[in-house]
């Protein structure tokens, strides 16, 4: 069965797996399946080459200490960057979503996976996520009824909307 994903505040299903690297595994050696692959960064960095010339569709996946400057050049490869959140305390996640969408215009999926609960969506969203897969056992359907409407109004610009309250008023 296959997961499911909020996707543009809609439930639908998620085909994109993510490749692990197991214990005895490199980069280098790791074999890769066929389908929609969530590729690490390292294996991204490694085999870039074949990667682009096996898959008609690629994704990546981010780990929070990856740095976004390392595949910023291969933006345009990517239909799918999935951050991974591995506990909800670590809000690094956010920062590499702001820098996709700011400063790097990333227009393609931008998904937030893990420790992903239905508390953080609202604040997601501003920072341009656009896709959640919640964390096992969640509700997605509880997620998508109360989630992003948190906020009649944010005071604040971000991604989703660049003007703060005042100006918008004004």
């Amino acid at each position: 069965m296959m997961a499911q994903l909020i996707k543009n505040g809609s439930l639908t299903v998620d085909t994109w797996n993510s490749l692990e690297i197991g214990e005895g595994e490199s980069p280098e050696t790791l074999a890769l399946p066929e389908g929609d692959l969530l590729f690490p960064l390292a294996v991204w960095l490694a085999r870039k080459n074949e990667i682009i010339a096996r898959y008609p569709r690629i994704g990546l996946l981010l780990q929070p200490a990856d740095r976004v400057e390392d595949v910023a050049a291969d933006l345009h490869y990517f239909q799918v960057i999935a951050v991974n959140f591995p506990k909800f305390v670590d809000g690094r996640g956010y920062s590499t979503a702001a820098l996709l969408r700011q400063r790097y215009q990333f227009a393609g999926e931008l998904r937030a996976v893990g420790d992903v609960l239905h508390d953080q969506l609202f604040f997601m969203r501003r920072v341009g996520f656009d896709a959640y897969a919640l964390k096992d056992g969640k509700s997605v359907e509880a997620a998508l009824a109360s989630a992003f409407g948190t906020f009649s109004q944010p005071y604040q610009g971000a991604t989703d909307q660049p003007l703060p309250a005042f100006r918008r008023n004004a």
